[in-house]
């Protein structure tokens, strides 16, 4: 049997929480008595007496461990003739398939300050993204293919020359058909009709090529915003054309010269952010383009040795960027570092 202790405190409650903190038992299980609750004396200086309580000590359990317990079932066995206790079935180790590797933890990487050498993996990486877009199908065959690396898809504007393929051979365009020259016709009359009033349309054909020519009407509405009006024509022309069509047709819808002063306009565009680019030793970015303005950016600077340009992005609208070639960049990266 343990022998009682004694707690003393200011009061019965602190007596309480004084045996409660040194023998580690919580105050709903705690078995005391009060021995004297105190007295506070006078002005509680003068014949002041503490709080005494007794605390019995429970005795703890003890709780046989798995080995006390395998032993005394065996005693218990032997005592009543069970000499050959059933052996416990093997546990069969899990199949293989039902092990899963841990998963890695991923490590915490601290984002890249804007500095020269994150800004030249930014570069490479851009330059390693494929081209988008069917490049042969945006040229015309009066004008020579810009070679395209097979893997990646981007422009080279030094090309090496291809081997020709035996099994294809070259043959002439074939001229567009009267049945694709009246579908042309009627169907871009029909939409400029919804559009304004008093317009026409003339065919021009050349070899495989369809022009469509617009005049009269309301001419700025007609072109559209960033000419997108004449975009949206020439496009369901071309799939309404090519789809009736045996061979491939290829359309162009103008308006009294837009197209050759927007080609021009392009051009010079592309020429401006060309030399920014290799000013800068940075990637230069044109946003949303059309196929066919892409296609007089890539034809524009094909010829510079210095700047190669690749398109990126999904859908009709896509943005162009030109980049310098890396003895540019390097020289953007010096002149950063200064």
């Amino acid at each position: 049997m343990n022998q009682p202790l004694e707690f003393t405190g200011k009061n019965v409650t602190s007596a309480v929480e004084a045996a409660c903190r040194q023998l580690n038992i919580p105050k709903k299980e705690l078995k005391y008595n009060v021995i004297s609750t105190g007295t506070t004396g006078i002005f509680g200086i003068v014949g002041r007496k503490d709080a005494r309580i007794r605390v019995t000590v429970p005795t703890q359990k003890v709780q046989p461990s798995k080995e006390d317990k395998e032993g005394i079932l065996s005693i218990v066995d032997e005592a009543f003739g069970q000499s050959d206790p059933k052996p416990k079935p093997k546990q069969s180790p899990p199949p293989a398939t039902q092990k899963r590797a841990p998963k890695p933890t991923p490590s915490k990487e601290k984002e890249p300050q804007e500095t020269p050498e994150s800004l030249d993996k930014e570069i490479q990486n851009l330059e390693n993204e494929p081209l988008l877009e069917d490049t042969e199908s945006l040229l015309e065959d009066d004008e020579p293919l810009l070679e395209d690396d097979e893997d990646t898809g981007r422009w080279d504007a030094s090309p090496t020359p291809r081997p020709e393929k035996p099994n294809k051979e070259e043959l002439p365009p074939e001229p567009v058909s009267q049945a694709s020259i009246d579908l042309g016709v009627k169907t871009v009359q029909k939409m400029v009709d919804l559009i304004t009033e008093d317009a026409h349309v003339e065919a021009i054909t050349e070899e495989n090529k369809l022009t469509l020519q617009i005049s009269g009407g309301n001419t700025g509405i007609l072109i559209g915003r960033k000419g997108q009006t004449l975009d949206a024509m020439q496009f369901l022309a071309d799939k309404i054309i090519n789809r009736e069509s045996e061979a491939r047709v290829r359309v162009k819808v103008d308006i009294e010269g837009y197209m050759e002063t927007r080609k021009a306009n392009l051009k010079h565009l592309a020429l401006k952010m060309a030399e920014k680019a290799k000013k800068t030793g940075r990637p230069a970015t044109i946003n949303q383009m059309s196929a066919q303005d892409r296609r007089i950016v890539h034809l524009a600077l094909k010829e510079d040795d210095q700047v190669r340009t690749q398109s990126m992005g999904d859908g009709y609208y896509r943005r162009l960027v030109i980049f310098p070639k890396k003895r540019n960049a390097y020289k953007g990266k010096k002149r950063f570092k200064k």
